[in-house]
């Protein structure tokens, strides 16, 4: 069939017809190996595949890396938790929707659960642990606990990471912008006050 008759859908964005996305996916699964990393040609460039076994995973926690042997399908938060017993970030709905294990990467908030492990490689990622200072608490964790701003506390790691990040991006912000800023956490025992006012809190100090 020629390659521009109309009946052969063509993604005229990717410039990749049916045809040849059917070859390279064939072409594609059959070179992937069971351990490790391969490169096959896909519509005449280079293209790295990774598993569907471990491969080698090196990821940057806290200033420290750490080299790993992971699948590609595993979570930043699985590495975290299951590999690395760095627990500060929680699992708890483990799709991207409560935030109980919101982690730095680059400076900013993402939820762990939500990123792939390998996709963090060369990217610097802070979790919880380290905004302690020894045995002093980080300004914002001090903040939480001068204004209760917990009850189970399953929560209260990743909101503490959420609002340092929000806190570095806006540091006086206002009643709204706090309530818009840390709409991406949830706490299920509903202690949303003192967290504001926590936050508040640090808006005063100017931090």
């Amino acid at each position: 069939m020629p390659e521009n008759d109309p009946k052969q859908p063509h993604d005229e964005g990717s410039g990749v017809s049916r045809r040849e996305f059917l070859k390279i996916s064939s072409i594609s699964v059959a070179a992937v190996p069971i351990m490790g990393t391969h490169v096959v040609e896909a519509a005449g460039e280079p293209v790295k595949v990774y598993g569907p076994g471990k491969v080698p995973v090196e990821l940057t926690i806290n200033g420290k890396k750490h080299a790993l042997q992971l699948e590609p399908r595993v979570t930043l938060l699985d590495a975290l938790r299951d590999h690395l017993e760095i627990t500060g970030a929680k699992r708890v709905c483990d799709r991207g929707e409560c935030g109980a294990c919101t982690v730095l990467m680059d400076g900013k908030a993402v939820y762990a659960c939500a990123v792939l492990a390998i996709e963090t490689q060369g990217r610097p990622i802070t979790t919880v642990e380290s905004l302690m200072q020894g045995e002093l608490l980080h300004p914002v964790q001090q903040a939480f606990v001068d204004n209760d701003a917990s009850q189970c506390g399953f929560c209260t790691p990743g909101f503490v990471v959420a609002a340092k990040a929000f806190l570095d991006k806006h540091p006086q912000p206002t009643a709204e912008d706090i309530r818009r800023g840390l709409s991406g956490n949830f706490c299920r025992c509903g202690t949303y006050h003192g967290i504001q006012q926590a936050i508040a809190q640090m808006a005063q100090k100017g931090v």
